[in-house]
Formats: C-alpha cells, sequence, structure tokens
C-alpha cells in the first residue's frame, strides 16, 4: 500500500437516498455549485452539440399549397390533353383544331386609267340578251348608248324573228323585256329598245379611226352566259376582212374588221370593244377557230377576234333609230363561197345576143342581158 491509498472503509462508500431528498452538509459551509461541472451534487456532463434553441411550431402554409396545386393542376390538364389528342388523331392528317391567320383588309379602290378601274366604268353599261324563238333560242351582248337604246350584233336577235321574245339582263341583275327597232344583216349590226326605263349609263363611243395596231383593249360581255366578263388584250391588226353573221343568205356579212387577241367567245357578240379610255372603239362580233367542232359544239377562242369599227356601227345606229332601216352601198359584187382557188376572177363575158324591135327595124348592137363579176373569198368557211 502506497501513500496515495487509503484502506476501503464505510466512510468512503457513496451515500444512496430516496428519491426527493438531499444530502444536507455542514450548516455552516458553502451551498453547492448549480453548474459545476466537478463531481459534487451539481455536476452534469458536458454538452457535445451546441444547444439549439427550438422554435415554436407554426400552421402549414395555405397559400403556398393552393398555389402548388393549380400548377400541377394545369399541367396534369395539359399532359392529358396532349396525350389524348395524339391517342385520337387519325393518320390521314386531319386536324380539327387547325386554323390559319385571317387576311388583312385591302383596299378595293383602284385608279381609274387601270383595267380594274375602266372595267368598273364599263360593265354597268353592258348587258346580256336572252333571245329565244319558235325553235331556238341564244345569248347574246350588247351596251347601252344615248336614249336608252342598246347596240347588238344582227345575228344575236335574229334568231327572235318577228314572234320572238328579247330578256334584257342589266348589270345589277334587273331584267326586262325588249323589242327590236331595226337591224342590219349586211353589217351585222341591231338596235334594241328596252321596255320601261333604262337606268343603266350610256357607254361614250370612240372614235375607230384613231386605233393603232398594240394599242390595248378591254372586252366586256357574256361568253357562254357569264355576264360581266372582262378580258383584256391588243390591237393585233386592222382593215382585216372578216365573215359575220350568217354564213350564207340575207344574215351574211362581211366586215372590215378590228382584230384582237382579247379573248372573245361564243356569247360575247354585241358586247363592247373599249380603248384604256373607256370608250367604245368596236363591236365584238366574230372569232376565227382551227378546226372543226364536234356535235355541232362551237369552239372557243384562240387569240383571234374580230369586232366591227365604232365609225360603222354609229353610222348604221343612227339609221336604224331614225329610219328603222340603213342603207348599204353595193357595187355588184357578190361571194361564191363554193370556189376553192386563189385570188379572184370574173365568169368569162357572155356574147351579146341581138334585140329586134317590135317594128322589124334593124337591130342594134347592145347587150340584152347585164354583165356580173363575182368575187371569190380567199377565205374557207
Amino acid at each position: 500500500m502506497t501513500d496515495e491509498t487509503r484502506p476501503y472503509g464505510a466512510s468512503d462508500r457513496p451515500e444512496f437516498l430516496p428519491a426527493g431528498e438531499e444530502p444536507q452538509g455542514p450548516a455552516d459551509g458553502p451551498p453547492p455549485s448549480t453548474d459545476a461541472y466537478g463531481m459534487g451534487p451539481g455536476w452534469a456532463p458536458p454538452p457535445l452539440y451546441p444547444v439549439v434553441p427550438q422554435r415554436e411550431p407554426r400552421g402549414p402554409n395555405i397559400a403556398l399549397f393552393a398555389a402548388l396545386a393549380v400548377v400541377i393542376a394545369l399541367v396534369a390538364g395539359g399532359l392529358a390533353s396532349w396525350g389524348t389528342f395524339l391517342l385520337t388523331r387519325p393518320s390521314s392528317g386531319i386536324d380539327p383544331g387547325y386554323a390559319l391567320s385571317t387576311p388583312s383588309k385591302q383596299p378595293t379602290a383602284r385608279p381609274p386609267e387601270s383595267v380594274a378601274g375602266v372595267a368598273a366604268k364599263v360593265l354597268p353599261s353592258v348587258v346580256s340578251l336572252e333571245v329565244k324563238g319558235n325553235s331556238e333560242a341564244g345569248t347574246g351582248s350588247g351596251f347601252v348608248i344615248k336614249g336608252g337604246y342598246i347596240i347588238t350584233n344582227n345575228h344575236v336577235v335574229a334568231v327572235a324573228g318577228q314572234a320572238g321574245q328579247i330578256r334584257i339582263r342589266y348589270n345589277d341583275r334587273t331584267s326586262s323585256g325588249a323589242r327590236v327597232v331595226g337591224r342590219d344583216p349586211n353589217s351585222d349590226i341591231a338596235i334594241v329598245k328596252p321596255d320601261g326605263t333604262v337606268r343603266a349609263p350610256e357607254l361614250p363611243l370612240g372614235n375607230s379611226d384613231g386605233v393603232v395596231v398594240g394599242d390595248p383593249v378591254i372586252a366586256v360581255g357574256s361568253p357562254l352566259g357569264l355576264s360581266g366578263t372582262v378580258t383584256t388584250g391588243i390591237v393585233s391588226s386592222l382593215n382585216r376582212p372578216v365573215e359575220a353573221g350568217g354564213s350564207t343568205g340575207s344574215d351574211y356579212a362581211l366586215i372590215n374588221a378590228i382584230q384582237t387577241d382579247a379573248a372573245i367567245n361564243p356569247g360575247n357578240s354585241g358586247g363592247p370593244l373599249v380603248n384604256a379610255a373607256g370608250e367604245v372603239i368596236g363591236v365584238n362580233s366574230a372569232i376565227a377557230t382551227v378546226g372543226g367542232s364536234l356535235l355541232g359544239e362551237q369552239s372557243g377562242s384562240i387569240g383571234l377576234g374580230f369586232a366591227i369599227p365604232v365609225n360603222q356601227a354609229r353610222r348604221i345606229a343612227k339609221e336604224l333609230i331614225t329610219t328603222g332601216t340603213a342603207r348599204t352601198s353595193r357595187i355588184g359584187i357578190t361571194i361564191d363561197q363554193s370556189y376553192q382557188g386563189q385570188g379572184c376572177g370574173s365568169p368569162p363575158r357572155p356574147r351579146a345576143a341581138p334585140c329586134r324591135s317590135r317594128r322589124g327595124a334593124r337591130p342594134r348592137r347592145r347587150a340584152c342581158t347585164r354583165e356580173t363579176s363575182s368575187w371569190r373569198s380567199t377565205a374557207r368557211p
């Protein structure tokens, strides 16, 4: 046993006391320390980590949960819709929800000198004619001139004859009956007077003598019954001899026409051919075609249309309105359409036969028959 040791006795044993009782020290000794780390009544082991003060518990953030729920609902709804579209989309590429942007508003006004501006000026004066006869019917075009009269082609109204019916349809979709004032088969011009008041404006007549090749022109009419049709082109040639109207008989006409490449089709007959100022320079009357047509059908435009010069139409119209007939100059030449050769010629001069006087006088040497000549056209019908 060393000096540092001592025997373990009863006084060294720890004293155990019942709970709630504290040992009583000497009355005169100091009180035990409450924060001492040593052995003793106030001893306690040191803390391993810093003591963090605990916060008081609060309720849940309702606004945050609501916003999160809305976001989740939107995302889920979008995904569900997209999935439904993918599952139900047909394989043909049809998209019920497809849409294009709406067009922007554009002005419809055009300069007066443009084609659209001239057409807007001319169209109210152009009419469509529906003609019915005893066994035939047809359609054509015409235009209003001074006094409410309408110029058209003779072959348009010839179907009506004496007891037929003519119906005028205006650009504003109104219509009225009409009667023939006069017609001239030799020039293929006719004048029609509508029943009642004509509200359509008159179309100014130009000067066909001032037309030159290359001038821009506009043809207006009702081809194939399509009223208000406008086509454009140029003057291709002048003084073109063309057969118009009927091919034979009294309706046959040979005109010195204005040729144009503006599209002219069956139904355009009688409509105006106007210049860039909107003045009438011709009356559309005929077209050239290539080859024959099947089942009697008329073929369409190939860029060769012909119009009666307005200066000739003006003279004929004035005479028809004032007298009911038109004067035609004749030089004793007729056309032999059966001739297939080139150029023109005259038949052999018949030998003059002597004439006898009633009193038995010596006959004079003069012809009892009138010499005739024939002009054979190089064109084939």
